[in-house]
């Protein structure tokens, strides 16, 4: 199968690139390299049914012609700074609703009908139903980035109806794991290795969060679209379980056998949009024969040794 993987230079993009090329697929990563990496496709870049493409899903004509001739796109190409979405709101809309529009058109122009999408479980923000189910009521949105990432959502199930498409909508927990830039245990860990004696933190560290490690997601996926046969199949993504922010910060210091003291500001939430409790019921995906191998402590534990073996990723950032 030739599949077509936006935002294949990044963090999931590039770890799901990989297990493709490992099935014996053909696959083009198309990502603009803004925050994606092509050190993560080293491997990748070796291989005969591989190709990068550099190019924004922003650039109509260019995402067009480079998706010719695909069957399957996965799309993961998006802005997801949540935390400082209030400082550029124009951004969520742009890269995540209306380049998600732009893959649609794409794809309707090429005659590709499968999609998987990496939606997100802050889509529910903050939820009366814990754990929260796919059907849950939506509340009202508590981010400009999950509120884009449901528009995404829409515009997908009203193509699947109106063009005959199919298409995975995957709600994620936080992803941890190989290739991981972005997110709390890179920001501690940063934070440790410029001062070990002291560790800021947003909120009281008592949020409640759900993470998954991102092979684990990766075998979730592909099982999906294997298993689930609706037009649209809306799926949680996420582990049985879920940690503070001070568990979380307790399996980083102890792996690197550091003491910090701790200092909090921010209130309950860290930032707008910083859900109090994230824990997503998923029994959909449960039913279809997946479980995680790694529980969160474990893949908090895995991240902080990749990030360990891997600093040259601060410093591509300028973050060293």
């Amino acid at each position: 199968m030739r599949v077509f993987v936006t935002g294949g230079a990044g963090f999931i993009g590039s770890n799901l690139v990989d297990r493709l090329l490992q099935d014996g697929h053909q696959v083009t990563a198309y990502d603009n390299l803004s925050t994606g990496q092509p050190r993560f496709l080293q491997d990748a870049l070796k291989q005969p049914g591989f190709a990068l493409i550099e190019g924004d899903i922003l650039d109509a004509e260019r995402l067009t012609h480079s998706m010719r001739e695909h069957e399957l796109v996965f799309h993961f190409a998006a802005n997801a700074d949540v935390r400082f979405g209030t400082n550029h709101p124009k951004r969520d809309l742009e890269q995540n609703t209306i380049g998600t529009w732009q893959v649609l058109e794409a794809m309707r122009a090429n005659g590709v009908k499968r999609l998987a999408f990496s939606s997100t479980g802050s889509v529910y923000g903050e939820p009366n139903v814990v754990p929260t189910p796919e059907d849950a009521p939506f509340p009202i949105q508590t981010s400009l980035y999950a509120a884009s990432k449901l528009a995404g959502e829409g515009q997908i199930a009203a193509y699947c109806e109106g063009f005959g498409m199919q298409a995975w909508i995957f709600r994620f927990v936080s992803i941890l794991g190989e290739r991981y830039s972005h997110g709390h245990v890179f920001d501690f860990y940063k934070q440790l290795q410029e001062h070990p004696e002291r560790l800021a933190v947003l909120g009281d560290g008592h949020q409640k969060k759900s993470y998954l490690y991102v092979q684990d997601c990766i075998d979730a996926m592909l099982l999906a679209l294997r298993q689930a046969t609706a037009r649209v199949n809306i799926l949680n993504l996420g582990t049985d379980e879920y940690v503070e922010v001070n568990d979380s910060i307790d399996e980083i210091v102890s792996e690197l056998g550091l003491s910090p003291a701790r200092s909090y500001s921010g209130g309950i939430r860290g930032w707008v949009g910083d859900s109090p409790l994230i824990h997503l019921d998923c029994a959909r995906m449960r039913q279809l024969g997946w479980a995680p191998r790694l529980d969160i402590r474990q893949s908090v534990r895995e991240t902080v040794r990749w990030l360990q073996a891997n600093p040259w990723v601060y410093e591509l950032r300028g973050e060293t």
